[in-house]
């Protein structure tokens, strides 16, 4: 029983690109496929967010967010000049709107520091200099932020693997997954992974049905079965299903320890007329018991404005509007006890982004803390988009990216912003841990 490749990527988000192109420069010859449900590349976190490439600024000294974040954003940078992708750093300013606000700035000033980024203090006069109609009471500057087209990013990555030998199949969505641990099996021993991987649903055979075989040593350690019945054999399975990444370790017989609950961030756009209020990019000072930015300010790469997102649960892991519903998905987030947690302790903070997510005028009064010549009739609805947020079963928000091991398999179980921007970095590590497997 041949291997069809050495690694079996599920996922062509930017982080399962970055991984197959990562597996392919540091292993020349290596035999990789990606399998994506979708019809093309990125079009789930990857396409549907503000473009921004993050400066490492918010994020924990010493975290991989913070690591990969600040390595990745001069990467992103230098990858997207070096392929001629549109890009721009532009630099951003975070304001604060309030003085219970201001502590928080300096902190996150240090924070800054600490994670090597440069950062300069500002207040409300040099603030004008930046952004001439953005108010606030002191901001911190930021140079290194910057903006580009992740979906471009994406597809450039899917050709330089393809180019290096690497196999990117689309429309495959995966439905069954076994395993052997050791690739290897004894005599009479049952062979998980062609009969679990059966595409004709014929049962497995008994020990007492199945003839003896004689020791061998064989290469596939892992199978997929895919929703056309097709069966692909691979040495070692990397999972980078982003909205879906618990669903298919589950599949694969580990366990996450961890639920995905999805997250709708809502956008709006400024009007041409109103396009010009906004400069480059501005934030309002986050609260550090989430990991949601709140509504921000983004000139994008193609000029237009975007304003959001704000964050609110979404009853379907890809529902990108209010009316979508999938069963499936809003009884598993109802049956897990990490979300009641989570409604219990955050309920405020829930409302809050509720009122905005119904109400445009609630929206505009946010957006006007940081922007006050803004109206509502200046805003148009934007495309939404959708995080895959990790939560535990006490209610904790996963805050860093997090990876899992299992027999030949490697599961990127939280990887949401920044994760476009570290997914260079982010696509080495997990590489370099694949390659350990083999």
């Amino acid at each position: 029983m041949a291997d069809d490749c050495d690694v079996l990527v599920i996922g062509a988000g930017i982080v399962g690109l970055s991984t197959a192109y990562a597996l392919t420069r540091a292993a020349p010859g290596i035999r990789v496929v990606v399998l994506e449900k979708e019809p093309g590349p990125a079009q789930h976190q990857t396409g549907r967010n503000s473009g921004v490439i993050h400066s490492g600024l918010y994020y924990r000294p010493g975290s991989l967010k913070a690591r990969y974040a600040v390595q990745g954003a001069t990467e992103m940078v230098a990858f997207c000049a070096e392929h001629g992708l549109p890009h721009a750093v532009t630099g951003k300013i975070v304001v604060a709107t309030d003085r219970d606000e201001l502590p928080r700035l300096h902190a996150l000033a240090q924070r800054g520091r600490e994670n090597g980024i440069p950062v300069r203090e500002l207040g409300p006069a040099q603030i004008t200099e930046y952004e001439p109609h953005v108010r606030g009471l002191a901001a911190l500057h930021v140079a290194t932020t910057g903006v580009c087209d992740f979906r471009a990013v994406a597809r450039t990555l899917a050709e330089l693997a393809r180019e290096a030998g690497a196999e990117v199949r689309y429309g495959v969505e995966v439905r069954a997954i076994a395993r052997r641990p050791d690739g290897a099996r004894t005599a009479g021993e049952a062979d998980p992974v062609a009969d679990a991987a059966r595409p004709d649903g014929t049962s497995q055979p008994t020990d007492a049905t199945r003839p003896a075989r004689p020791a061998v040593a064989v290469r596939t350690a892992v199978a997929v079965r895919t929703a056309a019945g097709d069966v692909v054999r691979a040495r070692a399975l990397v999972n980078c299903a982003g909205l879906h990444s618990d669903r298919i370790a589950r599949l694969a017989g580990d366990r996450p320890g961890l639920r995905i609950i999805p997250f709708r961030g809502e956008y709006y756009e400024l009007a041409p007329h109103a396009a010009d209020l906004v400069r480059g990019l501005v934030y309002p000072v986050p609260d550090p018991a989430f990991p949601f930015l709140g509504v921000h300010l983004t000139r994008g790469i193609d000029g237009a404005v975007h304003l959001g997102p704000n964050a609110v649960p979404a009853l379907s892991r890809e529902g990108y509007s209010r009316t979508s519903l999938s069963p499936r998905d809003a009884a598993a987030a109802v049956a897990y006890p990490g979300s009641w947690r989570i409604a219990r302790r955050h309920w405020r903070y829930g409302a809050g982004e509720l009122r905005r997510s119904l109400s445009r005028r609630a929206f505009t009064q946010d957006v006007r803390r940081l922007l006050p010549a803004v109206d509502e009739k200046d805003l148009r609805p934007a495309q939404a988009g959708v995080r895959a947020q990790a939560v535990l079963p006490d209610g904790s928000l996963v805050d860093d990216f997090r990876f899992a091991e299992g027999p030949r398999t490697i599961h990127v179980l939280n990887a949401p912003s920044p994760a476009a921007t570290a997914s260079l970095p982010i696509g080495r590590e997990v590489a370099r841990r694949t390659l350990a497997l083999l």
